[in-house]
């Protein structure tokens, strides 16, 4: 009997104050590997930190995401022969496209490995679905909205947005679905959109889009979904029998 093919091995970035992504990322995985066949090879996912306590301008937080330190990170992964590196994290949101489109690069020339991110994806799948007008639910400050609405505005993107205003990292994982479900139906209904992202991979979001594409009936791109679905079209592993975390895995 010819021995089984080892796993493909995915490699995610994690800000160190984030407590939901992890989880959630593992439960994705799992959907994925039940919904291929016998003999496919199956995917195993594996994390490293880098340090990320706040989300604002400061300078000390804007240096939380500078490239030396994710490379840093990205590197250690590395070490156990990962096929791919995923950013899950959404600073290009207000850093600017070109901060991960970077940073994937210095990933690739410095490691060998490919790369994407939470943005490069959800950018991706939000081609695909030809959006009109994106609602975006973020947990950022005035500001830091501004920002990410900004730089859509630059590639042609419309936003309608609500956010919440917390700056603290630790605590966006302490907001509810019942939060999330109102700022999603807000954009729905009062907005028009025809597109939601959950925009954070610190909110516990990604569990809720099937129930909202279902009550709404439009796509919802949450960003910890978008890395792992991106990761796995470069890897050519087919997603369209994946149940329960939405539509954009059938993308």
């Amino acid at each position: 009997m010819a021995p089984k093919p080892r796993p493909l091995r995915l490699g995610i970035l994690v800000p160190s104050s984030n407590t939901t992504l992890e989880p959630l990322t593992a439960a994705i995985i799992t959907s994925i590997n039940n919904s291929l066949p016998e003999t496919s090879r199956k995917l195993t996912v594996h994390f490293t930190r880098i340090p990320v306590t706040s989300i604002s301008f400061s300078s000390s937080a804007i240096k939380q995401f500078d490239i030396p330190t994710l490379l840093a990170a990205a590197k250690l992964l590395s070490h156990a022969g990962v096929d791919i590196i995923g950013w899950s994290g959404t600073s290009s949101g207000w850093l600017g496209f070109g901060h991960d489109e970077e940073l994937c690069s210095e990933i690739e020339r410095e490691t060998g490995v490919p790369a994407t991110s939470s943005i490069l994806g959800l950018n991706k799948a939000l081609l695909f679905c030809n959006p009109h007008i994106v609602g975006l639910v973020t947990p950022y400050r005035d500001d830091i909205q501004a920002a990410i609405v900004k730089n859509y505005a630059k590639i042609g993107i419309d936003l309608e947005e609500r956010h919440l205003s917390i700056e603290r990292t630790k605590a966006i994982a302490e907001v509810g679905e019942e939060v999330l479900d109102g700022m999603v139906e807000e954009l729905v209904v009062q907005k028009g959109v025809d597109v939601v992202t959950t925009f954070c991979t610190n909110l516990v979001a990604a569990q809720r889009v099937e129930v909202w594409e279902e009550m709404w009936g439009v796509p919802v791109l949450d960003t910890v979904t978008t890395v792992i679905w991106d990761m796995c079209r470069q890897l050519k592993i087919d997603t369209h029998n994946v149940e329960g975390w939405g539509s954009i895995f059938r993308i």
